[in-house]
């Protein structure tokens, strides 16, 4: 066998696969490990509190930084575990057992940390600013528009994960184009004071669902879901938030 030709085409590998590579083991991970698909949710509900609250630049990266540590530290975790279980086939090892606490105990501490980090900078906001963020935030649509469409994303890709789709980012159950799409359009139709404007916007929604079903990506089904997902999503947060 010719190490050095497998060597160089592992190498070789386009940008492109090594991305789909990565995607598939992120699916992999929120699929099968439970743990994994609670801090996926924790960490997407603290990332919509954190644009609630009008967190500074310094703040979103201390707070995207706690939970990309927590998420890591979790693949780490099984990555290790999947390992130890496939080196050790027929007879327990007390090492092996050894291994996975310490790994299970870098996924505790990555969590003690977000947690603290979480509250102490929601905690802050909550206790100093009160009602006049509230009403900052009322008064600030792009922060609503942003929650708005953070939230249609997410539940996209939350049911895909509890659905075991292949795919998050191309097929499936349901549509996350059509999803943002017709999110666009509540949003514009909701801000908006001229009905053309939400009228030509729903047509682009439209033609947006349309070229996903022609295309063969999604279904006929696939793409209604993804468009009442995303219009409902927008609406909620919108009655919620204005």
């Amino acid at each position: 066998m010719d190490f050095s030709k497998m060597s160089e085409s592992f190498y070789n590998k386009s940008f492109i696969q090594s991305v789909s590579a990565a995607l598939e083991g992120i699916i992999h991970t929120l699929q099968k490990e439970r743990n994994m698909r609670v801090h996926f949710i924790i960490g997407f509900l603290v990332l919509i509190a954190g644009i609630y609250f009008d967190f500074n630049y310094i703040e979103i990266v201390l707070l995207l930084f706690a939970i990309s540590f927590v998420l890591v530290a979790e693949m780490l975790n099984t990555a290790i575990e999947y390992s130890a279980d496939i080196m050790i086939k027929e007879e327990f090892h007390p090492m092996v057992k050894v291994v996975k606490d310490i790994s299970a105990g870098a996924v505790f501490v990555s969590a003690v940390n977000a947690g603290l980090t979480g509250y102490l900078l929601i905690a802050k906001r909550v206790n100093l600013r009160g009602g006049r963020l509230l009403f900052r935030i009322k008064q600030s649509p792009w922060h609503i528009t942003l929650i708005a469409l953070i939230l249609c994303v997410g539940l996209v890709l939350l049911i895909k994960v509890v659905r075991r789709e292949k795919e998050l980012l191309r097929g499936g159950m349901p549509s996350g184009h059509s999803a943002v799409a017709f999110a666009v359009w509540m949003i514009v139709s909701l801000v908006t004071l001229d009905p053309l404007v939400s009228i030509l916007v729903f047509m682009l929604a439209v033609l947006i669902a349309v070229s996903r079903m022609r295309t063969g990506v999604h279904s006929v089904w696939e793409v209604i879901a993804g468009g009442v997902l995303g219009a409902l999503a927008a609406l909620l947060v919108f009655q919620v938030l204005s």
